[in-house]
């Protein structure tokens, strides 16, 4: 077994699951650094919310890493992936909603 994992899980689970969360939270860091160059280069609120959501996903990996440690406890852990679950899509849904109507051009 993992020197920093939870006894909740054996060592070939573990195995796994660490993999999938660091595959998650490299993607989840790379698309979080697109949106943030993204929201700098166009600086408006539209882009600044999905950059927000995507940062929602980079601190949900992490909660993940801290519940594999044993550092989270599964309720929390439930509660923040749930919560940010609502957060994101709650962010995407009004940033859609601020980017106003298509625009009629040509």
């Amino acid at each position: 077994m993992f020197p920093l994992v939870a006894d909740w899980i054996s060592g070939t689970e573990a195995s796994v699951l660490i993999a999938v969360l660091v595959l998650a939270t490299l993607g989840t860091v790379a698309l979080f650094l697109l949106g943030l160059a993204g929201y700098r280069r166009r600086r408006t609120r539209v882009y600044f919310l999905v950059t927000v959501a995507l940062g929602v996903l980079v601190c949900r990996s992490f909660v993940g890493f801290g519940t594999l440690a044993g550092l989270v406890p599964m309720p929390v852990h439930h509660l923040v992936e749930h919560g940010s679950d609502f957060a994101v899509a709650t962010l995407v849904l009004y940033a859609l909603y601020r980017s106003g109507p298509p625009s009629r051009s040509g």
